[in-house]
């Protein structure tokens, strides 16, 4: 692909938009830049052939006009002189020289277009390599500062995810006790109901005599049998 046919696309680069677009804008920073200087030098190698030739294609066109209008003094002086046959055969050759005149300078405007062409792919690439150039430090520094941010922001998700795990076990510590709170709960429920009237009765029954108490009766009665 020749350097003219790539000019709609280096044109339309846009040293932004594929900086945006990159996954690691420090490496294709350094890769663009290398294209565009290889362009450069591609740009410039074409722009001494295509001026060489637009100012040939103007060269041509000059001295056809310069023979046209030779031609044309010529057949004045044939005129002057009576003779009607030169004439018309100079200003045949004028009409010739017009008809080629046409062609050369469909050719000198071609090349001019190409010089142009030339001219604004030069200038746009020595433009975005002086962005590039002045941008590059601080974009890479800027890069180097996003990725220390990336893996700040992993060790805070991690620490985040701890935290988290935390988090998990005491709702599942509380769940427990929530349903150790429920069981017993269910437990007392279930109890068989007390028996208030029991406990009231007992309360004025006699209290019950030891064993002692008991020894020494039978032994007073066995005295007493005695």
């Amino acid at each position: 692909m020749s350097i003219i046919s790539r000019f709609k696309d280096i044109m339309a680069s846009n040293i932004n938009a594929l900086l945006d677009k990159a996954e690691n804008p420090e490496k294709m920073i350094d890769q663009y830049l290398r294209n565009l200087n290889s362009d450069l030098g591609k740009v410039k190698s074409e722009t001494a052939s295509v001026m060489a030739e637009e100012q040939r294609a103007k060269r041509l066109v000059t001295d056809c006009g310069e023979d046209m209008e030779k031609m044309e003094r010529y057949a004045i002086k044939a005129l002057e002189a009576g003779n009607e046959g030169d004439a018309r055969k100079f200003l045949e050759k004028k009409a010739a020289l017009t008809a080629r005149l046409t062609e050369l300078q469909s050719s000198y405007q071609l090349a001019s277009a190409n010089a142009l062409q030339m001219k604004q792919m030069h200038d746009k690439l020595v433009a975005d390599i002086g962005e590039l150039e002045s941008r590059k430090n601080m974009l890479k520094a800027k890069w180097s500062v996003a990725k220390t941010q990336e893996r700040v922001n992993k060790l805070g998700a991690s620490a985040a995810g701890s935290g988290q795990s935390i988090s998990a076990f005491e709702r599942m510590e509380e769940k427990v006790n929530r349903a150790l709170d429920e069981a017993n709960a269910m437990a007392e429920l279930n109890a068989d109901p007390k028996d208030e009237m029991a406990d009231l009765t007992a309360k004025y029954d006699e209290p019950s005599h030891d064993v002692e108490d008991e020894l020494a009766a039978l032994k007073e009665r066995m005295k007493n049998n005695g």
